[in-house]
Order: C-alpha cells, then structure tokens, then sequence
C-alpha cells in the first residue's frame, strides 16, 4: 500500500446514504407489515416468558422418574396437570397429584395404558372434564428392553413398538384433536405436542439397538441421555450380567467414558427442558428433538 492510500484510509470519513425507505416499505408489503413496523423496539413484555395459569397438560408415564418431575415442574409453572400411567401404577399417580395440588395447583389422574388408542382419548377426557381445555400432551410413557437384538421374540418387538411408537402416536392423534375442536389455538398461543425420544435414536447403545402446523399445533420431543431412574438401573443391571460387572459399573463406564460433564443426569435436567418447550418461549420451535445428555451426542 503506497503512502497516498494509507494517508487516505486515516482521513476519509463515511459518504452519508440516504436510507432507502422505498425499499423498505416494498420489503414491508411483501411480509404484510406497514413499512414502520419493519423495524421496531422490542417491548420489554416480549422478553419475559406469557404465563401458564389457565392452561392444563397432561403427562404419561407420570407416577415416577422422568414423568415425575416433568409433572411437578410444569405444575411449578403454573400448569394444571392430569397425572398417567398404568393400573400397577396407581398408588403413584396419585402421590403426585397430591404434591401438585400442595403447590396449588389443580391435578388429576387417569389410569390408561397409551399402546390403546380408546384407552387414550378416555384419559383426555378425563383431564379435559376436570381441568378444563387441553394446552399440552407430553407424551413422556415408554419402555425399555435390554436384550441383544437376535435374542427378541416376536412378543418382545410388538410390545416395544405398541408403547413407544403407536402409543405416541395415540397421544398425539387423540391430542391434535382435541385441540382442533377447542379451537382455542393461535399462532400466538399453539398447542403443545411434546415426545419423549432418547439419544438411543443417535447413537446406538449395546443390547438397545430396537430402542433406537396448521392448527397452530407445535410438535417436539426430547431426548434424555443416563438418567438415575428405575429403567436405568434396569439397562444397568442387565448390561453389567452381560459383560460379567457388578451392578452400577456400567452407568459409571458410560458416564465416565461418554459424557462431557461427567455426571449421571437427574429426571430435572430434563424436565427444565420441557418447561421450556411447553411455554411461551417455545412458540417458535416445532419439528424438533432436543438432546439433553450432559455432551454425548454432538449436534
């Protein structure tokens, strides 16, 4: 660079440009907006997350671990919440309707196993009757198997599927439309489908290889990775019995050999991540999973 380009580029100043508002009001009419609403200050009400009180959800697989919490933390966030599970489950379910209700808010609970479609729009009801319109269905219930892949039976895929794959769908069918017949849903309100899927779905583990809008509806699912639950210490059991481990080593292995912070993830780890996806905060989100593991899968 020679000495008359350096003494220009220290003294030149910027050529004032005359914003070109026809461009701007052109752009504004193609989005339907008026050409001073293009741009404008967020108000200070658009960064604080809308209020859930009103709003009720219902949580399968809800009498402990991961449904558990996800109960109790959207019931912290002002949901009314209808408790599911199984009948060997009961006595679960209604422990923590008790604790929703300690916290004030409004809870019931509706046996049905959600691999039976009739089973399924029964339990809305039943949440719809006691708690008012359906906001959100978190289709949390599932299963797990620990067994090689050539030693499932027939009964074993079945049973595997009919809850995790057709019992999903039954709780987002029979919730979809619920939701269209209240309509009550806007792109500023949508309702909630929300799954639980697993980093399984990612990254294989060892004897899991088979457990790998507009209706202003948002679909989403989350995917936990090792979470302290009674199905890990199930996948742990049966894992440790196959490579001849005391129990507990091979939740220590994987955490210690898989996960970036180190630690076993606890149910609340995951319902954080869900109060999310069933607010305000969410309503720009849908067609996704989101990985909440502690750093196994990279996306």
């Amino acid at each position: 660079m020679n000495s008359f380009s350096r003494a220009t580029l220290r003294t030149a100043r910027p050529i004032p440009v005359k914003p070109n508002t026809t461009q701007y009001s052109v752009v504004a009419s193609r989005l339907r907006l008026a050409p001073h609403q293009f741009c404008r200050a967020s108000s200070s009400s658009e960064h604080q997350r809308e209020s859930n009180t009103g709003k009720s959800a219902i949580v399968t697989g809800s009498s402990r671990g991961i449904g558990k919490s996800i109960a109790l933390r959207l019931a912290t966030d002002g949901y009314d919440v209808c408790i599911n599970d199984i009948g060997a489950n009961a006595e679960g379910c209604m422990e923590v309707v008790e604790e929703i209700r300690a916290i004030g808010r409004k809870s019931c609970f509706a046996i049905a196993d959600v691999s039976k479609r009739g089973e399924v729009a029964n339990m809305i009801q039943t949440s719809v009757k006691e708690l008012g319109p359906l906001s959100t269905m978190v289709a949390n219930a599932g299963i797990a198997q620990v067994k090689a892949l050539l030693d499932l039976t027939e009964q074993d895929f079945e049973h595997m599927l009919a809850v995790n794959v057709t019992g999903l769908h039954n709780c987002y069918a029979e919730a979809a439309k619920q939701m269209i017949s209240q309509h009550d849903r806007t792109p500023d309100n949508p309702g909630k489908l929300i799954g639980a899927a697993s980093i399984v779905a990612f990254k294989p583990f060892a004897l899991l290889s088979h457990y790998s809008a507009k209706h202003n509806i948002t679909v989403n699912a989350y995917a936990p990775g090792i979470v302290g639950t009674a199905m890990w210490e199930i996948i742990d059991s049966e894992l440790a019995k196959k490579k001849g481990q005391p129990k507990g080593s091979m939740i220590k292995k994987y955490v210690h050999d898989s996960t970036a912070l180190g630690r076993v993830s606890v149910p609340e780890d995951v319902s954080k991540l869900v109060s999310f996806l069933a607010s305000s905060d969410s309503n720009f989100v849908t067609g996704q999973t989101q990985v909440v593991d502690g750093g196994i899968i990279y996306t």
